[in-house]
């Protein structure tokens, strides 16, 4: 239902900024790949994250997508970019930025240090189930994203590259939706209510200001990686939000430690970005 709702308001977008007719060439040039790296950064995106939240706790499925902030680095060779040479134009294998690796490390031990207390007393099958998904989601996310980057190479802006993606899994999602209605029924009032919001919030506003960011840097792999670093911040809030709004205790002295460590690594990332 996220994504059934995402379309409208997308769509109201794109139309009032009259790209619209950008966005059907592009996709009717490359349908197959518009619709694999779609599914990839979409569907295998979170499907497994919905998955995995309800067979695990939600701190575990938060902590271990951070994973993506190294996830997105290991990416690199994956994809390629051209320059000039004596010979003429050349095309070369990007390489791991391992400065910004180093830096999205420490970033990650943070979080590592944020679950860890918690993580002392989760089963196996809660670990299988709510961890091994969200590394799937993990890759799938910046390779996904990364590579609908390099395949409309700037001809569309963020709001028109995300609307075609979402329009290009409609099909699996229509799929999922009917399983669910045969399985399960219809949705709840409740459950479509927050559906809204989590689309609306999450799906328009979120993924739209980080598309535009990744976009804006989509040919240095050092930025890109402090683009996508910035995701470790949600643990934070997420924190915050259990200690103010569910009343949980604070953060212990080694979640304390990890808090510290997660903005430090922010930080380094901020003042060390123009050497990435």
């Amino acid at each position: 239902m996220r994504f059934f709702f995402m379309v409208p308001f997308l769509l109201v977008i794109v139309v009032l900024r009259r790209n619209l007719k950008e966005v059907l060439v592009e996709m009717a040039r490359y349908p197959l790949a518009w619709f694999i790296w779609s599914v990839v950064g979409f569907v295998l995106f979170y499907g497994p994250i919905t998955f995995a939240a309800a067979f695990g706790p939600g701190w575990l499925v938060a902590g271990t997508w951070q994973l993506t902030i190294i996830a997105g680095i290991l990416l690199a060779p994956f994809f390629y970019h051209t320059r000039e040479s004596e010979a003429g134009i050349m095309t070369v294998r990007q390489k791991i930025p391992y400065k910004a690796l180093r830096l999205s490390m420490v970033i990650f031990i943070g979080v590592v240090l944020i679950q860890w207390e918690k993580a002392q007393s989760i089963s196996l099958s809660a670990f299988m189930y709510g961890v091994v998904p969200v590394i799937l989601a993990a890759f799938a996310y910046p390779l996904g994203n990364r590579k609908m980057m390099e395949l409309c190479g700037g001809r569309l802006d963020t709001f028109q590259r995300i609307l075609g993606m979402t329009i290009a899994t409609l099909p699996v999602w229509l799929i999922v939706a009917l399983v669910g209605m045969v399985k399960v029924g219809p949705p709840s009032s409740s459950q479509v209510l927050q559906t809204f919001i989590v689309a609306f919030c999450s799906g328009v506003i979120a993924t739209t200001l980080f598309f535009f960011a990744t976009d804006r840097v989509r040919d240095n792999q050092g930025k890109l990686a402090s683009v996508e670093a910035t995701q470790s911040t949600q643990v934070i809030f997420v924190l915050i939000g259990e200690v103010i709004l569910l009343s949980s205790p604070l953060p212990s002295p080694i979640a304390t430690v990890g808090l510290a460590i997660i903005i430090v690594g922010m930080v380094l990332y901020s003042t060390l970005s123009k050497r990435l």
